[in-house]
């Protein structure tokens, strides 16, 4: 049986006529201590989707669950790092991870808390950060509380939706290989939602893509069968990663680029054509055929 399931779930947002399907019947099963990499389109529907795995909002049909139970809401043993820090500005780094740990593990001693709470700033090296508020910490550091929270907590699911997105490229870089280092530590279950495929290709066991929405779905999903650690430089010379890539490229920009497209392409096509008209003040103006033919009258 699958640890964490996604069964056909679908979503839409509004109502009658100016309803809008984001997520079309989504189906995913994932393993304990697998890491599962989505790559799609922005806008496709990946925070949607990420949303209801975390109980924040409800699927319109079908259901998440998690070792056999339904997720219903919001709970500890998923924790999820959000693109945009999501910590607390007037809190410094330890007692935002330190809220936590309280909420989680109401019977542990002070100093129990505290060794915890240190445990997980070591781990993303920022000890000598721990009393900084986010406001004197850098977006790179940021992210590293986000995801020294999440793990704080000990979820059996970590959930993190474009976590590195907002991010130049060294600190993204850096924050990749201290996820896999923890990932290879921890061997906690993980979904992350991206659309770099070669961040998934770095870190996952498996790489799902989805479509471009409407009604968004998965594609076929393709195993990453590479031995880690993994290089990000030595992949780049590597035929099973280009094989992986241009795998998961084919369906991005093909079926899943055309799925659901159809309609936005009828409408371009039935576009009017312009025809340009040179003005007497040497400015190229555009005007409907239509209205030549009557200037012509």
């Amino acid at each position: 049986m699958a640890f964490l399931e996604i069964d056909n779930v679908v979503k839409s947002f509004g109502s009658g006529a100016s309803q809008a399907r984001v997520l079309g019947g989504i189906s995913l099963a994932l393993s304990r201590g697998e890491f599962v990499a989505i790559v799609g389109y922005s806008g496709a529907g990946k925070t949607t989707l990420m949303s209801c795995l975390a109980g924040l909002i409800k699927p319109d049909s079908g259901c998440v669950r998690l070792d056999g139970k339904e997720v219903k809401g919001p709970g500890p043993e998923r924790a999820v790092v959000f693109q945009n820090y999501s910590i607390l500005p007037w809190l410094s780094v330890y007692d935002n991870i330190l809220l936590g740990v309280e909420q989680v593990f109401r019977k542990m001693s002070r100093r129990e808390k505290q060794a915890h709470v240190m445990h997980y700033i070591e781990m993303v090296n920022l000890g000598p950060a721990r009393h900084k508020l986010p406001s004197e910490l850098s977006g790179g550091m940021r992210q590293r509380v986000s995801v020294a929270r999440a793990l704080a907590m000990k979820p059996q699911v970590l959930l993190m939706d474009e976590p590195f997105s907002a991010l130049d490229a060294l600190t993204r870089a850096t924050l990749q290989d201290e996820l896999t280092r923890i990932f290879s530590t921890d061997k906690t279950t993980v979904l992350m939602i991206t659309n770099d495929v070669d961040e998934g290709i770095l870190l996952a066991d498996r790489i799902v893509p989805l479509s471009m929405g409407p009604s968004a779905v998965l594609g076929p999903e393709v195993a990453v069968e590479i031995a880690r650690p993994r290089d990000r430089k030595g992949l780049n010379h590597m035929p099973e990663f280009k094989r992986i890539r241009k795998q998961v490229f084919d369906y991005l920009l093909g079926p899943g680029r055309r799925a659901e497209t159809g309609a936005v392409a009828a409408e371009e096509r039935a576009a009017p054509e312009l025809t340009p008209k040179e003005a007497t003040s040497k400015r190229r103006t555009f005007v409907r055929p239509a209205v030549l033919a009557e200037a012509a009258t």
